[in-house]
């Protein structure tokens, strides 16, 4: 017969097993939308960029897209636009512990490049939200900009900390600047999964206000570096209670991700995607 002991060690390590797979299929899912997100970006702005063919008719649906005569304007969005393409593609390749182990090269190098272009994201959203007028409403552009004071901040942390060597602080603010830098995106998936779940908006409006709005564009971001953040305590305590607390957390996270994927590829990405092939 097993001990009390014997059988508390089991069920850490069932719980760390179960925790293991479902942060790799959590990765995998988000893999899938940050391509697809990518390829999103890639047909609707960046080959008619460089083929010289991007007008404002391609970014009609956005809340402040190309304007003619706009030079500066212009240019900051296309920057813009250019920098989360390469975010979106290369970025999330940090997050695989085969790559950074095997391609060390390859995970210093990508760093550097995505806090390079997340500190630039940030920088020139802000700049279109705050001076160019890219918003909807003031009380909606709070989020959004909390979002990109916050990628600021912790990018420079994990710069810091990687400088210094102290790789474990550099990879928990480097997860936070991660899950800040790709902000935009899970609102695009809270907000798609929502209006999938309810069939239609429901605590929405136009201007990206109502109260749902508001809730998702500060937990689009604040909800996963909160998950992170159990994640880092269940790392340090490593007990059943721990482990089932952070394993739950991530369960509800991935099922998240999950909906919010389907949701925004069927409702937003796929079909821009498709009319530009």
């Amino acid at each position: 017969m097993q001990s009390i002991s014997q059988v508390g060690a089991v069920s850490v390590k069932t719980t760390s097993s179960y925790l293991s797979f479902v942060i790799k299929l959590w990765a995998f899912v988000a893999l899938i939308g940050q391509w697809m997100f990518a390829a999103y970006i890639l047909i609707q702005f960046a080959l008619p960029f460089f083929s010289g063919s991007l007008s404002s008719e391609n970014t009609q649906h956005m809340i402040r897209g190309i304007v003619e005569g706009d030079t500066s304007g212009n240019a900051i969005l296309i920057s813009h636009l250019l920098s989360a393409l390469v975010l979106s593609t290369s970025g999330i390749l940090q997050l695989f512990p085969y790559i950074r182990i095997q391609f060390p090269l390859f995970h210093k190098w990508n760093g550097r490049l995505f806090l390079v272009l997340g500190i630039m994201g940030a920088l020139t959203g802000l700049y279109l939200t705050l001076i160019k007028g890219s918003r909807l409403s003031d009380i909606g552009a709070i989020g959004v900009c909390l979002n990109g004071i916050l990628i600021l901040i912790f990018a420079a942390l994990a710069w810091k900390y990687a400088l210094k060597k102290q790789f474990q602080k550099h990879m928990r603010f480097a997860i936070h600047t991660f899950i800040l830098v790709n902000g935009v995106w899970t609102f695009r998936l809270y907000m798609m999964g929502w209006y999938l779940v309810n069939q239609g908006p429901n605590g929405n409006n136009a201007t990206i206000d109502g109260p749902a709005d508001l809730i998702m564009s500060f937990a689009c971001y604040l909800l996963p570096m909160a998950m992170a953040e159990v994640y880092f305590w269940a790392q340090k305590r490593r007990d059943r209670k721990s482990y089932f607390v952070v394993s739950t957390t991530a369960t509800i996270g991935c099922a998240i991700t999950i909906v919010g994927v389907v949701a925004a590829t069927m409702m937003m990405w796929w079909p821009r995607i498709s009319a530009g092939l």
